[in-house]
């Protein structure tokens, strides 16, 4: 009884591969005999294959996790029946106007102030910033959101950039309702795209398109011309590159460590106990992501400002990131991976199969040539 009990408690990795042998087999066979664990040992690339199906820790980045229910007996379901009135039929309606007042008291004063002072582009650049500040506060409101902010509050600082882990867009409104960051971001289409090309760009926001190699010369350009300037408003990027689930980080593109600035890094979590904020653009549009968060009970979260971050002599653009990713991990309590986050929007290099291949035949033949 208890050497079962002992292999109960064994771990993963310290099972035998005997275990799994037919009855009578042996790891020690006769030279000549290919059995089970000689294709085991020629196949390393088979073994990885396996690994990943699974621990597929590449997928778990970019999954939500649907809420467990819990209106599952005949006691809880009218509470359930009710919270589903309160939050569709007065909260959503109250949040809506809450949303299109501010949106009013935004373009009546944004518009005159954007086409009257195009001589006084300080005072100009003052007031947008302010409004800015405003409707991304309406937005916030608009989900009952709850965030509470740690560290001090950013400042116009030339040669400054901070860095964010990523979960959703609703990650710039959250820390633009404080600060008007200048943020870097992909081009998107409707509306979303028409606030891009309109309104956020009056606080000095850079767009690129994913797909166009030429727009990371341009985009790298415009980044170094941007922190150089005393007078404009903070650099935000979101290194990651992609949205992420807020449980992992995947590695940080090195762009953003390249400028030579001081680097701010920027931690966000959120709760999930009324709403996984993860936004998963392959599933879900943005205007259905803010109407979920909108007939949600509340959006929680916390955001850290951490200590600012210089190179360190001898260190890398990659090192870097990766020590500023370490910091941003552990605040907000995230596992690390070691994916580049856009492969979620493109297949492996075919030279990496390609290597893969190699190494897999290279094994296949040396281990023949033993037999």
């Amino acid at each position: 009884m208890s050497s079962t009990a002992g292999k109960l408690v064994t771990s993963r990795s310290e099972l035998n591969i005997e275990d799994y042998l037919p009855s009578g087999s042996s790891i020690h066979e006769p030279r000549g005999k290919l059995r089970l664990i000689d294709l085991i040992d020629i196949s390393p690339t088979l073994t990885e294959a396996a690994g990943a199906i699974v621990d597929d820790s590449f997928t778990r980045c970019f999954k939500s996790n649907p809420p467990e229910p819990w209106n599952w007996n005949i006691y809880l379901f009218p509470l359930w029946c009710f919270g589903v009135v309160v939050r569709y039929c007065i909260l959503f309606p109250l949040r809506c106007l809450t949303l299109a007042f501010g949106w009013f008291i935004f373009l009546s004063t944004f518009i005159p102030v954007h086409s009257l002072l195009k001589g006084q582009d300080k005072l100009r650049k003052n007031i947008e910033r302010v409004l800015v500040e405003m409707i991304c506060s309406f937005f916030v409101g608009s989900w009952t959101g709850v965030v509470k902010y740690h560290g001090p509050r950013p400042s116009i600082r030339p040669k400054q950039v901070y860095v964010a882990n990523h979960t959703s867009m609703i990650d710039f409104i959250v820390l633009e309702q404080m600060t008007a960051f200048a943020v870097i971001m992909q081009k998107h289409p409707g509306w979303v795209g028409l606030l891009q090309s309109t309104i956020l760009e009056s606080v000095g926001c850079i767009w690129f398109n994913r797909s166009e190699a030429k727009d990371r010369e341009i985009v790298a350009r415009k980044l170094r011309d941007h922190v150089q300037g005393a007078d404009n408003n903070p650099l935000l990027i979101f290194p990651e590159g992609t949205c992420v689930n807020n449980n992992y980080t995947v590695m940080f593109k090195k762009g953003a460590f390249e400028l030579g600035c001081t680097v701010c890094p920027i931690a966000i979590k959120y709760n999930k106990i009324f709403v996984d904020a993860f936004w998963n653009s392959r599933k879900q549009s943005f205007t259905m992501h803010l109407l979920q968060l909108m007939t949600s009970w509340a959006v929680v979260c916390e955001v850290w400002y951490l200590e600012p971050q210089t190179i360190r002599p001898g260190e890398t653009a990659i090192e870097f990131a990766e020590r500023v990713r370490d910091m941003i991990s552990l605040r907000a309590g995230l596992k690390k991976v070691p994916w580049d986050g856009y492969l979620k929007y493109s297949r492996p290099s075919s030279k990496h199969s390609e290597r893969k291949q190699q190494s897999f035949a290279e094994s296949l033949l040396a281990r023949l040539e033993e037999k």
